[in-house]
């Protein structure tokens, strides 16, 4: 099964600091060669799904309609670079609420997997990437295989403290997209899909 989940800010997008939010579309900056790594995934054949915590809209500082707008702009561009992104599935609920789709938990995660008639157990042979300890997390959560990319909002100094690790470390997105490719072409891998030799 070809899946990718990503995190977006951090990952396909500029992260804009700490308890900040991207509010409005001209505060959406993609990173570079993010589009380029989206467009490899899509040729390659895989399903490419968007799980993000934005909590900004439950707290009020922005919009759902901002959000939709920032939404479809990603879209757009991501459509005009020969990509595609399959859905965008977001948690917009405050971190207070113990909602089931907010990272780390995986209710969104499942929904993805559902559109394509999948369950959970399907996901080890997904991967997920992100930029933080919570979306690491939320891809252990699910059984994906990890990748941690230094694009983002953390870096290997805060690793130090976390209490997972990821199954692999990679500098932004395109890199993630290029190790995907190789892992899931390499014939030595274990039954779980990920390669025997250490990163």
């Amino acid at each position: 099964m070809k899946v990718v989940f990503l995190d977006r800010d951090g990952v396909i997008n500029q992260f804009p600091g700490n308890g900040l939010y991207v509010t409005r579309v001209k505060n959406f900056h993609f990173l570079p060669r993010s589009l380029a790594a989206l467009k490899m995934l899509t040729d390659a054949g895989y399903h490419i799904f968007v799980v993000s915590n934005q909590a900004g809209v439950g707290k009020g500082v922005f919009s759902q309609e901002k959000l939709d707008q920032i939404t479809a702009y990603m879209q757009k561009h991501v459509k005009a670079a020969g990509a595609r992104i399959d859905e965008v599935f977001y948690c917009t609920c405050k971190s207070s609420a113990g909602c089931h789709c907010r990272k780390p938990r995986i209710g969104n995660v499942i929904k993805a997997l559902e559109l394509l008639d999948k369950d959970i157990h399907d996901a080890r042979h997904a991967y997920f990437v992100g930029d933080t300890e919570i979306d690491i997390k939320a891809g252990k959560n699910a059984g994906c295989k990890t990748i941690f990319a230094l694009s983002g909002r953390e870096d290997r100094k805060y690793m130090k403290r976390w209490d997972v690790r990821p199954d692999f470390i990679v500098e932004d997105l395109y890199d993630a997209a290029e190790l995907i490719l190789k892992e899931d072409s390499d014939p030595a891998r274990d039954r779980r899909g990920r390669t025997q030799k250490s990163r």
